[in-house]
């Protein structure tokens, strides 16, 4: 793997110099855009807009619109703004990770100690787990700060950008349910049902079934098999259906209680 970014990590007076590595990869299909008409590839064209002409990425600088006309920043630019923040994922509090609600977390990375900064590495790894707590950081990557959570997963930190409250929109905008009475036997029904499919959360028994039903499509066509479009519709149940829905899921064999 290739590091995205190169730098250290701010720990009180410490200082950990790391390496950020992508903890993700995409398993979708890679579909390309094609013109209806001959099946050509459709080619994004980065183009100037006065003279009609591609330009080259190495020819591409960015500016920023000022009074008319544009400044032009490099990178050098953008360290100049704040060196510390380009080169310091900077931790400033620490706090219990199930207090961070799942709406703020976005993009994960691994973070790879350099020679040099293997035990400090080590210490701050170790003291996390003993704590059962997580760091609160920010830091500046392609131009843009980030607010992120610094976290030990086994024997590696990860480093998971997260929102900025004012991304969030306000649930308030929903049209949501109040007032709604539950009745105590559908709310026991609704418990006991959770506790029948209640187990040990193990990521490698989900799979990308959709991926896998579209590649069989796809190998189908290719042979020139008719392709059918099962009729798909969704029921909208009645509120007093509740009870009999409830007893029927819990009749359905699923997986085993959790003890």
């Amino acid at each position: 793997m290739r590091p995205i970014w190169t730098g250290a990590i701010g720990f009180g007076l410490v200082n950990i110099p790391v390496k950020l590595y992508s903890a993700t990869q995409s398993s979708t299909l890679d579909l390309d855009m094609l013109d209806k008409k001959d099946h050509a590839n459709i080619k994004f064209m980065r183009v100037n807009e006065k003279t009609g002409k591609e330009v080259k990425w190495e020819s591409i600088v960015k500016g920023y619109k000022y009074n008319n006309d544009y400044v032009i920043l490099d990178d050098k630019d953008f360290e100049a703004a704040s060196a510390k923040k380009t080169k310091t994922i900077e931790i400033s509090d620490f706090v219990k990770e199930d207090e961070i609600s799942s709406i703020y977390y976005e993009t994960p990375y691994y973070i790879e100690p350099d020679k040099s900064g293997t035990r400090a590495y080590a210490l701050l790894l170790e003291a996390l787990q003993k704590t059962k707590k997580v760091g609160i950081a920010t830091f500046v990557m392609r131009s843009k700060e980030s607010l992120a959570v610094l976290r030990p997963d086994k024997n590696v930190l990860v480093l998971n950008r997260i929102r900025f409250e004012e991304d969030i929109r306000d649930p308030k905008e929903l049209s949501l349910p109040e007032h709604t009475t539950i009745k105590a036997p559908e709310l026991q029904m609704a418990v006991s049902l959770i506790n029948q499919l209640t187990g040990k959360f193990d990521i490698s028994k989900y799979k990308d079934t959709y991926r896998e039903e579209l590649l069989k499509l796809i190998h189908a066509k290719a042979k020139g098999k008719k392709i059918e479009v099962p009729k798909m519709k969704v029921v909208h149940s009645k509120t007093q259906d509740l009870m009999s829905q409830l007893k029927a899921s819990l009749e359905t064999p699923k997986r085993k209680k959790a003890s």
